[in-house]
């Protein structure tokens, strides 16, 4: 079977750095996959994106050696399986907030007797190969985001779940359930105690912690700080701010339309 690779650097210890897709076509998730990233996470939570994209979009990733991840819109097991057998090498399951919740996400993503994964790999099996179902509990990767007054109260709970393979913080949600404005990269004190607390739960049971960022400057302190999943830029913002910028640097022009700006992009 095809090697998860991100897991594979989590095993030798070292960060995955990732990049986020919310734009629907498979050729700006080819070109994103081009950039020297370690993974891909194509966003059906709040992205523009429905499962006829996810499938192109896949496929479309599969061109490099990128570990393709998706982000779904809720903790729906028959979704989170139709992803995976789509061929998606992890899934990152927005607001979870108990113990119970992280087992149905952990559940999804195992074959019986493990968990409750149903059989049919379809694309899944041409992205990593005819022994697929021998391997695939181990190269799944099952990511939880905690962001919910309920989940930061039972963080450990949740982080100590078995087999569950990461912790990753939406730092918007997070900050609306710690009563801050939602802000990306966030210097809050308050937010930074709890990111620090969540990691500190991640290494105590050997879980990965994932954060996101909005600039290399947080993925950098990130990195230092420990997190082994980082994103660093989105298709949507990347592409936005470097037209802006480029904007900017002109002189005698004035632009018709003024911008409306980019956004937190609800993350």
């Amino acid at each position: 079977m095809r090697m998860n690779n991100v897991k594979k650097l989590w095993r030798e210890g070292k960060p995955a750095i990732g990049a986020w897709l919310s734009i629907p076509h498979c050729f700006s998730a080819e070109g994103m996959a081009h950039t020297g990233v370690d993974w891909l996470c194509v966003d059906m939570q709040h992205g523009c994106i429905d499962y006829s994209d996810v499938v192109p979009m896949l496929t479309a990733i599969s061109t490099t050696n990128v570990t393709p991840f998706v982000r779904v819109p809720w903790n729906e097991p028959a979704m989170i399986m139709k992803v995976l057998d789509a061929g998606a090498y992890g899934v990152i399951v927005p607001m979870v907030s108990n113990r119970e919740e992280a087992e149905r996400a952990v559940a999804a993503c195992r074959y019986p007797p493990t968990g409750m994964r149903s059989n049919g790999p379809n694309r899944a099996m041409y992205y990593g190969g005819p022994d697929y179902q021998k391997h695939a509990d181990r190269e799944m990767a099952c990511i939880v985001m905690i962001e919910t007054p309920e989940g930061i109260e039972k963080m450990e709970e949740i982080i100590s779940t078995p087999g569950l393979d990461g912790a990753y913080i939406g730092p918007t949600d997070l900050a609306l359930a710690l009563g801050l404005p939602p802000v990306m990269d966030n210097d809050e004190p308050l937010h930074i105690a709890t990111v620090n607390r969540m990691l500190e739960l991640c290494k105590k049971h050997n879980v990965i912690a994932g954060m996101h960022t909005n600039s290399s400057k947080f993925t950098q302190r990130y990195i230092d700080q420990g997190f082994q999943m980082v994103m660093l830029v989105s298709d949507r913002g990347a592409m936005t701010s470097f037209v802006k910028a480029e904007v900017a640097r002109l002189t005698g022009w004035t632009p018709a339309t003024p911008s409306a700006g980019q956004g937190t992009g609800g993350y």
